[in-house]
């Protein structure tokens, strides 16, 4: 039996802000993570300044490939908008491994399938205990499955499906590109270059909007791709776009009972306006960090629910 004053069940950027910040403070943390390496995650992989300066870093102390994007295009119903902007792209899988080193904390490979309260500690299937558990395990967090999901019901209208790849492709230009409803698509699409000579591309879009047109986002895929080819961009026969499923934010109820937190996507905490989702996770396992360490009410009034002004007037980092 291992026994931690926190548990933390997922080690991306939630999971990895809430363990450096609680070793920060001085308070014995373990992470839970069921994979040992991290494999490429389906995500744009696009971060702002403000994601750097939660965690207190330049973008000269980051080891891996980070491209700096000047310029964004948005595509709204057929209209082209372009601004000038100063954001971030990673790749997923070396981001959430650098800032799984970076905790100090020690990581166990465990897939978590129960999480039980007993009193004022929770017992993790039958092998861990600790006083305090933070869920911080995606969409399908098992903390969320197990403490919360009486109480804090997620909204169906809320819900994201997406698809997407990253592929071996240079852009010369690095402009990222945004699409939102487009060709009656109810939801959006997105271009982002990497460092390194990759290319990330995707859609995502409402999972009911979707079902009330009895249209599968795999339709959508492939009608993405077919504009692609069209401005020259092919991404070859070896294509296999992955899927996940995110909820925007909804505040349908606590993200604190008891001793356990929700963070990141586990809590449903994406961005209503831009659907992103590394920042509110990040931002989130601060918080929830601080509220542990210095015993005080876990709340997410101080997490802005938008983040389209973040990325037109980003600040400097």
């Amino acid at each position: 039996m291992v026994n931690s004053e926190v548990i933390i069940v997922g080690g991306g950027p939630a999971g990895a802000a809430c363990a450096w910040e609680l070793k920060r403070r001085g308070v014995q943390a373990v992470i839970l993570e069921r994979e040992p390496f991290h494999a490429t995650k389906p995500c744009a992989g696009w971060i702002t300044p403000a994601v750097l300066r939660s965690l207190r870093i330049q973008p000269r102390d980051y080891p891996f490939g980070l491209l700096t994007m000047k310029r964004l295009v948005f595509s709204v119903r057929g209209v082209k908008l372009a601004f000038p902007t100063r954001q971030y792209s990673i790749r997923r899988s070396e981001f959430d491994t650098w800032l799984l080193d970076r905790t100090g904390v020690p990581v166990f490979t465990h897939r978590v399938h129960r999480v039980i309260r007993q009193g004022d500690s929770y017992l993790v299937d039958d092998a861990f205990t600790c006083r305090f558990i933070v869920g911080a395990g995606g969409t399908s967090c098992p903390v969320y499955a197990s403490l919360f999901k009486g109480v804090r019901p997620r909204a169906e209208k809320a819900l994201i499906l997406t698809l997407e790849d990253e592929v071996p492709f240079r852009d010369e230009g690095c402009t990222s590109r945004l699409w939102f409803f487009d060709k009656s698509f109810p939801g959006y699409a997105w271009y982002v270059p990497k460092e390194g000579g990759y290319l990330n591309v995707g859609v995502g879009g409402k999972s009911f909007r979707m079902k009330q047109k009895h249209i599968s986002i795999r339709f959508y895929w492939k009608s993405f791709m077919e504009r692609l080819r069209e401005h020259a961009v092919s991404l070859g026969e070896d294509c296999s776009p992955r899927g996940y499923a995110y909820y925007l934010r909804q505040d349908t109820g606590p993200v604190h009972v008891g001793n356990a937190y929700l963070v990141g996507d586990a809590a449903g905490l994406a961005t209503v306006d831009m659907g992103e989702g590394i920042g509110p996770a990040v931002q989130s396992g601060i918080m929830a960090a601080r509220a542990i360490a210095l015993r005080r009410p876990y709340t997410l009034d101080a997490l802005g629910r938008y983040s389209l002004w973040d990325i037109l007037m980003p600040g400097v980092c």
